[in-house]
């Protein structure tokens, strides 16, 4: 899988959507330059767990190290950049 970091953003909104049950959110309503806690999607530390799990199972990547975590979970596109330069596939 090489996608690009656009077509990981696209994919990405997807799947968090999906995997925390975002019911009211379509793709096209997040920023991917938006924070994803906070006063961004407001997301919190339950579904950042969520979003860990997400990412082994999508991506095969293992996130061991919590400052690092908390560069890539900046915004969808960091998360992209993160997944890009992570992905085992």
């Amino acid at each position: 899988m090489n996608m690009s970091v656009d077509e990981l953003i696209d994919d990405l909104k997807v799947k968090i959507i999906a995997a925390l049950n975002l019911e009211d959110v379509a793709p096209g309503d997040i920023d991917a330059d938006e924070p994803l806690f906070d006063d961004g999607l407001g997301l919190d530390s339950i579904d950042a767990l969520e979003l860990v799990v997400m990412l082994e199972k999508q991506y095969g990547i293992v996130v061991e190290d919590i400052e690092v975590t908390k560069k890539a979970f900046a915004s969808v596109r960091a998360l992209a950049t993160f997944v890009a330069g992570n992905s085992d596939s």
